[in-house]
């Protein structure tokens, strides 16, 4: 099959092209539907007539429907789209880039959806669904799961689908909460998920940026050290990677802390931690939950991230991560394999 899509490629490149341009012009569909026709345009940053044009396509072959709200997508339409996947997924040459960047990295597998994620946000989406198909494909009886906050971990949560067949599966937040967003905080996940997939979980009301202190005094409390036993003892962790310089400000550290990160060359964070480019930790904000030390226990490490902006984030918080699982789109993918090649 391989052989057959590089040979296609050579004798009829335009090919290859017309059907990634009408798979993206579905995918977009689907992603926003009911959507309008100039909406489209804007989306895909194409003008009105090609979009008319392809829409007119589209529409003839059963793809689409076009209703008085807007476009949406068919069921054959749907049906087209997951098989499509897999074929752009080859003929874009992924498969050969998760392998490489998988053996760069150190780590037990990445997982490329196509797209970046800096210039459509619809690749938000489709790494939430590659990271719920990842996570269903390993869940098992007795899984303790511990999920970060933010919008990437918001993603896989709402791209799961309901399960009902897990018995004394337990979901806890990995950290403390950050920020003022409710619908992305841990807790916020945790509960979502665990109705998703009707089982236990656990929360743990602890703010972010707590001083030392206060940390030492609350985990003294029996309720709270319960809580902190399970999240140490979980076997799944899911969470995103930041820039150490976005996520700096976001965790309201302050202008001095902020300097020393510049300074000590800060590029990547997890879960509370920031990375050099080397993959060593050099700072981390104090708070309840999964320290760094826990994670080589941990046995399917899962990090989601995308877009080109975020490649030496990547790099710096997954090298040499030897349980970890990278799932993250082809525009980071690139920048990560360029700056493997320029170091």
């Amino acid at each position: 099959m391989e052989e057959v899509l590089k040979i296609q490629q050579k004798i009829i490149p335009e090919m290859i092209e017309v059907m990634e341009k009408r798979y993206n012009i579905l995918r977009n569909i689907y992603y926003n539907q009911p959507i309008g026709r100039r909406m489209l345009a804007r989306n895909l940053d194409v003008s009105e007539r090609i979009v008319r044009t392809e829409i007119n396509f589209l529409k003839e072959q059963n793809f689409i429907e076009i209703t008085l709200p807007g476009m949406i997508i068919t069921p054959y339409g749907e049906e087209v789209i997951d098989k499509l996947k897999n074929y752009i997924h080859q003929i874009k040459g992924l498969n050969d880039l998760e392998e490489i960047i998988k053996e760069r990295l150190g780590i037990k597998n990445v997982i490329i959806v196509p797209g970046d994620l800096d210039e459509d946000l619809n690749v938000m989406k489709e790494l939430g669904k590659a990271s719920a198909n990842y996570l269903k494909s390993i869940l098992d009886d007795g899984n303790v799961i511990a999920l970060t906050g933010g919008t990437t971990v918001r993603d896989v949560v709402e791209n799961m689908s309901k399960l009902n067949n897990l018995s004394n599966v337990t979901i806890v937040p990995a950290r403390g909460g950050m920020g003022r967003n409710l619908e992305t905080q841990a807790n916020t996940l945790v509960s979502k998920l665990a109705n998703k997939f009707n089982c236990n979980y656990k929360l743990l009301h602890a703010p972010d940026n707590l001083s030392s202190e206060a940390v030492n005094a609350m985990i003294k409390e029996k309720s709270v050290k319960d809580i902190l036993d399970i999240i140490y003892s979980a076997n799944i962790l899911i969470y995103g990677i930041g820039r150490a310089d976005e996520m700096a400000k976001r965790r309201g550290l302050s202008d001095e802390e902020i300097e020393m990160l510049k300074l000590k060359g800060a590029v990547g964070e997890a879960f509370g931690y920031y990375f050099d480019r080397e993959g060593n930790v050099i700072y981390y904000t104090p708070t309840m939950g999964i320290k760094n030390q826990h994670i080589g226990d941990v046995e399917h490490i899962i990090a989601v991230a995308g877009g080109g902006s975020k490649g030496e984030a990547i790099i710096a918080t997954e090298l040499n991560n030897k349980n970890g699982v990278l799932i993250t789109d082809e525009g980071a993918a690139k920048e990560i394999l360029k700056l493997f090649n320029n170091y």
